[in-house]
């Protein structure tokens, strides 16, 4: 019955900022904007595949967490420098002061993660080729590959 995704929703505190962050910024194109109540909606990807809704809430703003779906490649050779040319400050889920990518080897896949100015906490991610290995926990890429 479940084939994917296909939406999720954060709260944001300026609904124009964050139309003009996930479109400038990110490159989301924008979808519709309700213009009954403080709510857009934007497309990810090409296609109409995959959506977010932003609502504007002024109090109380509860940051949330979701993934970019991206490619090994792209997070290796490419995302660090995407980042920090929008002023967006990359970290990896260690949090341990360095930018590079790291794999979670239960699943495995391989991420970096950034912030949106309300906090919400972003991440592309990129599902790897092979078997998990829960016992080796979160390590480098160069740490994965010697282990598969």
């Amino acid at each position: 019955m479940i084939k994917g995704l296909y939406e999720t929703h954060v709260q944001v505190s300026n609904l124009e900022n964050a139309i003009q962050f996930y479109t400038e910024v990110l490159g989301l194109k924008l979808a519709h904007r309700d213009e009954t109540r403080p709510i857009a909606f934007l497309w990810i990807g090409e296609g109409k595949d995959f959506m977010l809704g932003l609502w504007e809430q002024k109090e109380n703003l509860q940051p949330r967490h979701f993934a970019f779906t991206s490619t090994r490649e792209d997070i290796l050779n490419y995302s660090v420098e995407f980042l920090e040319n929008r002023d967006l400050r990359p970290y990896n889920f260690l949090k341990n002061g360095t930018v590079q990518p790291m794999v979670f080897a239960w699943m495995p896949a391989l991420a970096i993660y950034f912030n949106d100015p309300d906090g919400n906490q972003l991440e592309f991610i990129s599902v790897l080729e092979g078997k998990g290995r829960p016992e080796l926990g979160v390590l480098t890429y160069e740490e994965w590959m010697k282990q598969v």
